[in-house]
């Protein structure tokens, strides 16, 4: 029995063992390299390799001593040199690169020539399972740069669990997918969390997790401090993992400050088009809006005939445009057909035809559009159409009651709608005059700046 319980710090020992011959070898090759490139051989474009790791992934560690260390085959770019993450304030350096969870409290990166090394601040806890991911970003001293991640998993005393947690994280308003956002995964009812980067593509992949039921937060990590600061759009679900579990999250901006108009503007004689402070809930009826037009100064009731999203008023004036178009163009019977096009790869300079460009391939977005047809886009603006029009050189009052953002606050308000004067038509002296210096301006020979002598 003693025997069996001594092996996993054997195995440990064999590993670390492993970890020193490898950094050997390591600063070996760098001395080699410090010689300089055989002349004439081909330049080295090849990234940092890890060749080794303590602890080793999926090992358990019962009582783990020191730093854990990421060996690479040759010297790294420093970066700035090490930092600290997670502790509130900005990362810097390598510290950026580097993720390890789940701590509480941060944890140091250091540069040690060809290799990383990372401990927790708080040092190693006994019954947790360790994540240590190296991001990519990390390079040599000829700026060659890993595209890969690496993510080592070790136990200070339970066996390594089998559990994944996958996701996609989209910025809701923007329309986006979330690239570098930060995911934070906690094990309730505790509070630290395991830690994810997404990719290009916006998307996570947690390995090795203890089942239970998680708190996930996604977050836009403006200033890379590992936490979620109070201004920063973020969102959170709740998941039960047995084996997998997977999700979609959906940052935005939360304010307990609900949605405010702050502007209105006169789209035609009788439209307008009110601009608020924050993206409005999509969920909420346009009709429940408690929406009040007085005209000035007489505070007269106007009726407000109907309300549009933005989105929806767009495609009624864009059919509406089109119907104005095919009815004019059915009345204009002088209409000529058009010219056609020149031919730009026809032969006009005597050397032959021109070369064609080969067409850019067009990126593939169908995962993000299938993926942004699951939500309606938050709009801040709303379109209303009065009863009557409104009349010029004139102001109205316009309020709005319950408007309600998308984490579900909501706010009153108010502002002016100014009608402007309209512009008087030009008389025919100031047409005739206009296209006299016109015509004058195109007949003058152009001028010449003197000679210098």
């Amino acid at each position: 029995m003693a025997h069996a319980a001594r092996r996993p710090g054997r195995q440990v020992s064999g590993a670390r063992l492993r970890l020193i011959v490898l950094a050997a070898a390591g600063a070996l090759a760098a001395a080699c390299a410090r010689t300089g490139e055989p002349p004439g051989g081909p330049p080295d474009v090849k990234p940092p390799v890890i060749i080794g790791v303590y602890p080793e992934s999926g090992a358990v560690v019962p009582d783990p001593h020191g730093d854990a260390v990421i060996q690479y085959d040759e010297v790294i770019d420093e970066m700035g040199g090490g930092g600290t993450a997670g502790t509130g304030s900005s990362a810097s350096g390598l510290a950026t690169r580097v993720l390890l969870s789940p701590t509480r409290g941060a944890y140091k990166v250091s540069w040690h020539r060809s290799s990383i090394h990372v401990k927790p601040v708080e040092g190693w806890k006994a019954g947790r399972v360790y994540h240590l991911e190296v991001l990519s970003g990390i390079s040599d001293l000829r700026r060659n740069t890993t595209k890969e991640r690496r993510t080592i998993v070790f136990s200070t005393g339970p066996p390594v669990p089998q559990g994944h947690l996958d996701g996609t994280v989209v910025q809701w308003v923007e329309q986006h997918i979330l690239g570098g956002g930060l995911v934070r995964a906690q094990l309730l009812p505790d509070t630290i969390a395991y830690l994810a980067v997404t990719d290009s593509t916006g998307h996570f992949r947690l390995d090795a997790l203890p089942p239970g039921k998680y708190l996930v937060y996604a977050i836009v990590d403006q200033n890379n401090n590992r936490q979620r600061d109070r201004r920063e759009p973020y969102d959170s679900q709740v998941v039960t993992l047995d084996s997998a579990a997977s999700l979609v999250l959906w940052t935005f901006a939360h304010d307990s400050i609900g949605p405010r108009v702050r502007q209105v503007d006169a789209v035609d004689s009788i439209t307008a088009r009110l601009t608020f402070s924050a993206p409005l809930d999509p969920a909420q009826p346009l009709d429940s809006l408690l929406l009040r037009v007085l005209a000035l100064p007489d505070s007269t009731p106007v009726r407000v005939a109907r309300l549009y999203s933005s989105a929806d008023y767009d495609s009624l004036a864009a059919r509406e445009r089109a119907v104005a178009e095919s009815i004019r163009a059915a009345n204009d019977t002088t209409k000529q057909a058009a010219p056609k096009p020149l031919d730009t790869t026809a032969d006009t300079t005597g050397r032959g035809p021109a070369p064609r460009v080969a067409p850019t391939p067009p990126v593939d977005t169908s995962a993000l559009r299938a993926l942004l047809r699951l939500r309606p886009v938050p709009q801040d603006k709303v379109v209303m159409r009065l009863a009557s029009p409104l009349k010029p050189d004139s102001k109205y009052f316009v309020e709005v009651r319950g408007a309600r953002n998308l984490n579900g606050a909501r706010a009153d308000g108010h502002t002016v709608l100014v009608v402007p004067k309209p512009k008087p038509p030009p008389s025919p002296a100031d047409s005739a005059k206009a296209a006299a210096d016109s015509a004058r301006r195109r007949a003058a020979p152009p001028t010449r700046p003197p000679r210098r002598p």
